[in-house]
């Protein structure tokens, strides 16, 4: 273990099975809370210990490393090489060590992917940067870079991007990551003999404010446990249909908004730069 209590060698990939909730906060109310699992990859030790998880290739659930950054294959180095380029643009040169990649997968060949986080460690465990890669339905995709982060403290990054057409791109983002480790009490509920133990949970939540103030509360959790083909299976059949309904909630989502009458605003250009500190 790190000085974080995070694994460090050779740790294998983990598998989130958690929530996703969204509220907002004015000039009508409406929230929604949807259940989910997600990927949590060990990114410089996954292609020597993929597991039962399908890379860069078929499966019912899978990862391509094509589905982040700037696109490239595994010949190229992939999502990995792509991340390490852009941290070395940005002056970030000492983050070496493990990268934690939590995205959503392909699953049945497809995937959308609103938002992933790249947890970049230095050589000796500790966190060195965050890296928060945004899409969205427009076929567009920005990061934003959280220098020096600590997990619980509250990170801020200003909005230059256009996520969704009912909010301005203008005020910020507030951040909180946590990670814990083994099994907690809410994970204490009695398991068959067979069923993998939890290792820890992780939580996001990503706060946007408006000139007007806060208006979106939005937070990711899970609890982790280890990638393997029991898990996979409990993934594919409890979600069969995971990146369709994904879309199909947004869509539902603004067109519920649509009809509350709040306030439609067209897309702006993407930001120049693919990173914003």
């Amino acid at each position: 273990m790190n000085a974080q209590g995070l694994p460090v060698d050779a740790p294998a990939p983990l598998l989130g099975f958690g929530q996703v909730r969204h509220t907002r906060l004015r000039p009508r109310h409406h929230a929604f809370s949807y259940p989910t699992f997600f990927l949590m990859l060990p990114m410089r030790s996954l292609a020597a210990q993929p597991g039962a998880l399908p890379v860069n290739r078929r499966g019912a659930i899978s990862f391509h490393d094509a589905d982040h950054g700037d696109g490239r294959g595994p010949q190229q180095g992939g999502a990995l090489a792509w991340l390490d380029e852009l941290l070395h643009s940005e002056g970030v040169d000492d983050a070496a060590g493990q990268v934690w990649l939590h995205c959503y997968p392909r699953v049945l060949g497809y995937t959308f992917k609103p938002v992933s986080f790249w947890y970049c460690h230095r050589d000796d465990g500790t966190l060195r940067a965050i890296v928060v890669e945004v899409n969205n339905t427009f076929g567009e995709r920005h990061c934003y870079l959280l220098d020096h982060p600590r997990y619980g403290v509250e990170l801020q990054a200003r909005k230059v991007f256009h996520v969704s057409p009912f909010c301005q791109v203008s005020g910020g983002y507030r951040f909180r990551f946590m990670r814990t480790q083994g099994a907690s009490a809410a994970d204490a509920a009695p398991r068959s003999a067979n069923a993998p133990a939890p290792m820890g949970r992780t939580v996001v939540r990503i706060d946007y404010d408006d000139d007007s103030g806060p208006l979106l509360q939005t937070s990711v959790s899970g609890t982790l446990y280890p990638l393997t083909a029991q898990t996979l299976r409990q993934a594919s059949w409890g979600y069969p249909a995971m990146t369709l309904a994904l879309i199909v909630r947004i869509h539902w989502h603004a067109l519920r908004l649509w009809l509350k009458r709040v306030r439609f605003h067209s897309k702006p250009a993407a930001p120049a730069s693919i990173v914003t500190r």
